[in-house]
């Protein structure tokens, strides 16, 4: 049996899940679902501590997924906004049920202690 490199897989789910697992990806994405097309400097604002590097790497990877489109308007100066292409809107139910299960997740627990802050605390011990 040969082993697989990084890139290659056979599963469409792995390499789909390994797409959307990019530091801040589902991050972008949740925000183009919600609010639509948007520029490059208020895309950075609502991604709030990702550095403009960070963006733009994230941002050629969904394009070259074609999850994302890139539109360049030739003014000065130059103005780019980003958003979902068709393919990127049949995420829109995945991103919806991950965000109602957030939302679940973060709700209270019996001990009075949300569960992302149960979770943060785990992470850092």
């Amino acid at each position: 049996m040969t082993r697989q490199t990084k890139q290659e897989t056979t599963c469409p789910m792995d390499a789909l899940l390994r797409l959307l697992m990019g530091p801040w990806t589902t991050h972008i994405l949740w925000i183009l679902r919600q609010r639509g097309p948007l520029r490059f400097g208020v895309l950075k604002r609502e991604v709030c501590g990702i550095s403009s590097r960070m963006l733009t790497e994230r941002l050629r990877t969904l394009e070259e997924a074609q999850i994302v489109f890139r539109e360049y308007y030739p003014s000065v100066p130059p103005e780019v906004t980003y958003g979902l292409t068709r393919r990127g809107l049949e995420l829109r139910e995945v991103l919806d049920a991950l965000d109602a299960l957030a939302r679940c997740w973060n709700t209270e627990d019996t001990n009075g202690e949300s569960i992302s802050q149960e979770l943060s605390r785990s992470v850092t011990n």
